[in-house]
Order: structure tokens, then sequence, then C-alpha cells
């Protein structure tokens, strides 16, 4: 199995449940406030690593995170990469419905502290056809990617949150892009999800991309197939941390070998799970679980 490198960003998620998402000039109650490990970089983390894969995390938190890199520890994480700094955590404040649909906040804090002597040592422990594991919550990315690419690394980015500075990123060094279609059609300026795939194989002919579709479930391309997988029956408990499931199962069985389909497969069983359950991290299942699991699936 290939060795994961995780350059991410490590939050702590303030979720609050509401009825209705609050509006402008708006004052609500909610009902609960609850406090989770977040960032899409922890929880892709947690999500790899529950997934079997060997996946070390490079990023900063301050004083107030040592107890978010126990808890990627806890799920077999090597947080060895991990670094503390005089700047607060990052942080999420993150309002649930009672639809399980959520909308966030991010303060970036700690995340911003990646300098370039900082990511050169992270990756001085990888080489040759490992991956890097990237989103969109941690600065100087554009050195991070001609860096990795520079060591031989193989480069999979999920482009959330979705910013127009992504498009001044070297993208052409990206092999795997998964993204959803509000990202994919930020690259493309597409909008169905067939066009954004085609149109994402021109720009960027050597990488796959996985295109998740909400309720439709998810589509692949690369330059040999064209596949798609539906989605499962669970009730909806909060899907704060279903893409970065997704993505951790995805890249952990890709990095174990298993080919796309079966990937595929794995990685949307996981997020199934996933938004059955309350919490970013928290709800991230482990692969024994997955494998194991007996769910109605609504096809594609």
């Amino acid at each position: 199995m290939k060795k994961i490198l995780n350059i991410g960003s490590i939050n702590i998620d303030y979720v609050y449940d509401v009825d209705h998402f609050v509006r402008p000039g708006e004052t609500i109650s909610s009902r609960a406030r609850t406090i989770f490990p977040g960032g899409k970089g922890l929880n892709q983390s947690v999500a790899l690593a529950r997934a079997g894969g060997c996946v070390s995390h490079a990023g900063r938190v301050g004083a107030d995170g040592l107890g978010m890199i126990e808890i990627m520890r806890g799920a077999g994480v090597d947080v060895s990469l991990v670094d503390t700094t005089a700047i607060a955590t990052g942080n999420a404040i993150i309002q649930v419905n009672v639809s399980g649909e959520n909308c966030i906040i991010l303060f970036a804090g700690a995340n911003h502290e990646l300098g370039e002597d900082f990511i050169d040592g992270a990756l001085s422990g990888f080489g040759e056809g490992d991956i890097v594991v990237l989103q969109n919550e941690v600065n100087n990315m554009p050195y991070i990617m001609r860096a990795s690419a520079e060591r031989g690394l193989k480069i999979a980015f999920n482009l959330a949150p979705f910013g127009p500075e992504i498009k001044d990123y070297p993208l052409d060094l990206v092999d795997w892009f998964l993204v959803n279609e509000t990202e994919g059609h930020g690259v493309t300026g597409a909008s169905e999800p067939e066009d954004i795939l085609r149109e994402m194989a021109s720009m960027f002919p050597k990488a796959a991309v996985v295109l998740t579709i909400g309720s439709d479930g998810v589509m692949y391309r690369d330059s040999g197939e064209n596949l798609s997988h539906g989605i499962y029956d669970v009730p909806v408990a909060d899907t704060t941390a279903a893409g970065d499931t997704f993505t951790g199962f995805f890249i952990s069985s890709t990095a174990a070998g298993l080919p796309a389909a079966e990937a595929l497969r794995l990685a949307s069983v996981a997020s199934a799970l996933s938004v059955s359950r309350k919490g970013a991290a928290s709800s991230v299942p482990a692969l024994d679980e997955v494998l194991s699991a007996n769910l109605r699936y609504l096809g594609d």
C-alpha cells in the first residue's frame, strides 16, 4: 500500500441544531450546541485511517487544539507532523437544520500558518508514488502542489471550499480531482454533470475526476473509463462529513490498489453511513463497518 500524506486543516467545530438557517437580521435559538473535532483535513485523515490507509497528517494547531491531535492519533493517523503555534486553532460555526443540511462559517487560524520550511519538512519523508491529499483550507497551496510534484508524489485535490484563487493553482499537476457540482462549475463554467466531466477531462487530460452529484451519487472519469455509482437508503442525521468520508475511503482504497469501481462503491457506502450519524470526524465509519454494511442500494 502506498503511503499517504494529508497536508490539511484541523478545526474545532461548534455545531448548532436549528429549525432553519439564520437569515439576515434574524436572531434564532438553537436546540443544542455540540463541539466536535473537524476541519476537512482532519476529517479526511480520520477517514483515510479508518479505511485502512497508512496516513500521516501535517498541519498546525494552537494550544486549544491539542485534543484534536489526540483524536487523530486515536483513529490511527500518524500525527508526528502536526505542529503547534501561538495562533488559535481553526474553527467552524456549523448550523444543522431539521433536514440534516448544514451551512458553515470558517476561521482559518493556525491552518494558515504553513510556511515553506514546514511544508518541505513534512514532504521529506515521502517520495515517488506516494499520495498527498489536499483541500483548500490551508495556505501556500501552489507551493505544496509544486513541491509535492517535484518529489514524485501523486496529488489528490478536494477543491473545497471553492474560491476564485483555485484557478491560479497549478492544477495541471493534480492526479485526482474530487469535486461536487458547485466546485466543478467553478472550474469549468459548465453546469450539467456530464459537461463538467467532459470539460475537466479536456482541461486536465492526465487526471481522474470524481464528481459527487448529491442524491444522484457519483460520477468518475479518467483516460480509460467512465463510471457511476448511486446512493444508499439511510436516514439523514447530518451531512457535515459526508464528502470528507467519501474522499478518505476513495483515496485509501485507490492507494491499496483497488479498481476505481470498487473504490467508488466503498466510498459511497462509507459516506452513507456517515450521514446517518451526528458530527464530522466522529461520524466516519471504520472499514469493517463498511464491509459488513447491508444497505439498500437505490441504483445509478
